[in-house]
């Protein structure tokens, strides 16, 4: 066993330092996100499921909860809200029957489109608090710290949709007229 690095007093205040920065970050974007898609009468957790069934495209319940970071039961109730309304469905595979799979309906992807539609920069804090290191750096931050923590917790598969879901965004959607909307693909051009 390899001695320790580090003294209690730098464990805690580090620990204390993430714990106290990311609630109030949580804090200000769960409001932003909340006011976001209030008027499609979603809330987090269904907005979140509809993002990870759209990037996944055929999820499980279980992926649904390991990368919505939320437990089985709460993948599954949020799920099953949203296929009441038509905008999932369920299906088992035929080589896998214990598993319960969710899909975007036509709907459901009518409405993910259309909140990214109406995402406004402007009103997001985090955003606009970003803003100030965009303009002194030219980018925004990489967040490549948070993201190695992130991935030493999760692991890699966690990391790996995180970053789909992104790559998906850059190469399947542009901006027209200040806003982000669906690229048309080949097909749909025919």
């Amino acid at each position: 066993m390899s001695e320790k690095q580090y003294s209690m007093k730098e464990a805690m205040l580090f620990s204390q330092r993430i714990a106290q920065l990311s609630k109030a970050l949580w804090k200000s974007i769960e409001k932003d996100w909340q006011q976001w898609i209030k008027p499609f009468d979603l809330n987090i957790n269904e907005h979140h499921i509809l993002w990870i069934a759209y990037h996944l495209n055929g999820a499980s319940i279980s992926d649904v909860a390991k990368f919505g970071v939320m437990h089985v039961s709460t993948a599954f109730n949020f799920s099953k809200k949203l296929e009441e309304r038509g905008l999932l469905k369920f299906s088992k595979k035929e080589n896998d029957k214990r598993n319960t799979y969710i899909q975007l309906t036509v709907e459901g992807e009518k409405i993910l489109l259309q909140l990214m539609e109406t995402y406004e920069p402007n009103s997001n804090a985090v955003y606009t608090g970003a803003l100030p290191l965009r303009d002194l750096y030219g980018k925004f931050p990489d967040i490549i710290e948070m993201m190695a923590i992130v991935r030493n917790i999760y692991g890699d598969d966690f990391m790996e949709i995180f970053e789909r879901s992104f790559h998906n965004i850059e190469s399947e959607f542009t901006e027209q007229d200040g806003k982000l909307r669906k690229a048309k693909s080949e097909q749909e051009l025919v």
